[in-house]
């Protein structure tokens, strides 16, 4: 092989590895730029993922109007006005949809968590008000002396409602209320240091109604303490109107077994809830339900005789609660609410 044939072969040996090198390297970028677009369409897919959110207004006599925040024009989309006291609109909408509304002066920015399971999520439109007062009077059904345990004339139950804890729970407590479904109910089950419970209806009809309409859990978490109120439920999704509170002195076992079940999510919390306030007084002389005592059965008092011949027959020492109003709302009739 000549000199001049031997340098020409070499070229284009070092030519065509160079070629190689370069279709390599077009190779890698274009797989490189292909993971580039795959993740870019995961990114779209997580941000198109569809839900549906309802906003709650719990204010007692403002109307609240709900606006999307649109990112792209950095315009504001009007979805409706929401009336006060438990008004709700459900919205269709996307993960990372941000929403805005004016309370008090206040602009308040919203973005919706990622839906639950079945697509949905659940927002109290209250701003920066930091609870809602409830209070609940209370009132034994037969006279008793302070020796007995038992209340002496009306006391009250000072609750206050912290609408971020569970809104789900929360908005429906306040519902209840609302609809004066706790109106003398019986406090059936309590038990010193462990829970006061209450929620089974006096009216047969309400109580039938409401146990059909159980809500989802909250699964926002907030450790028990005593005075905290929750609702007592059965499974998940399981909540609908019985709700206990925290008594005082419970042990901090019981406090940390307490939230253990998916449904046990605090959403108020009594006032001075302390040894010698009204929690401690409430009559808790028949001891915790079936099977634990011999108190009060529940599914007995869902009977329609219940309240009739049940609890004033076996246990006529009950304390009840005469009437729950929301403080903020007493004295408005139902058209202020629509101003």
């Amino acid at each position: 092989m000549s000199v001049p044939t031997f340098f020409r072969l070499r070229a284009t040996i070092a030519t065509i590895l160079w070629l190689m090198v370069i279709i390599a390297i077009g190779a890698q970028a274009q797989e490189v730029e292909e993971e580039v677009e795959e993740v870019e369409e995961e990114v779209e897919e997580v941000e198109e993922v569809e839900m549906v959110v309802t906003f709650v207004n719990e204010m007692p006599d403002t109307p609240i109007e709900l606006f999307w925040e649109n990112e792209d024009t950095k315009e504001r989309k009007s979805e409706g006005i929401i009336q006060p006291r438990g008004g709700y609109i459900d919205v269709q909408t996307f993960v990372g949809h941000e929403f805005s509304y004016d309370l008090n002066g206040i602009r308040n920015y919203y973005t919706p968590p990622e839906p639950n399971a079945l697509g949905h999520q659940f927002a109290i439109l209250a701003g920066e008000t930091p609870s809602i007062h409830v209070r609940c009077h209370l009132q034994r059904e037969l006279d008793t002396t302070e020796s007995e345990g038992g209340l002496v004339g009306s006391s009250a139950l000072e609750i206050t409602v912290q609408p971020y804890w569970a809104p789900r729970g929360a908005s429906r407590f306040l519902e209840l209320v609302r609809a004066k479904y706790y109106d003398g109910v019986a406090l059936h089950r309590v038990v010193p240091q462990f829970l006061t419970q209450f929620g089974i209806a006096k009216d047969v009809e309400q109580r039938v109604e409401w146990d059909e309409r159980p809500i989802v859990d909250d699964f926002e978490t907030t450790d028990f303490q005593p005075g905290y109120v929750s609702f007592a439920g059965s499974g998940h999704d399981s909540r609908t109107t019985e709700i206990f509170i925290v008594m005082p002195g419970t042990d901090q076992e019981q406090l940390d077994y307490f939230g253990t079940n998916s449904w046990e999510t605090p959403f108020a919390v009594v006032d001075m809830a302390v040894e010698g306030s009204v929690l401690s007084k409430i009559h808790d002389g028949y001891g915790d339900m079936p099977p634990w005592g011999n108190g009060p059965d529940s599914d007995r008092i869902y009977d329609e005789d219940g309240y009739t011949t049940y609890l004033p027959e076996n246990f006529p020492k009950l304390d009840y609660i005469d009437r729950c109003y929301v403080v903020q709302e007493e004295g408005m009739d139902d058209t202020e609410a629509e101003l």
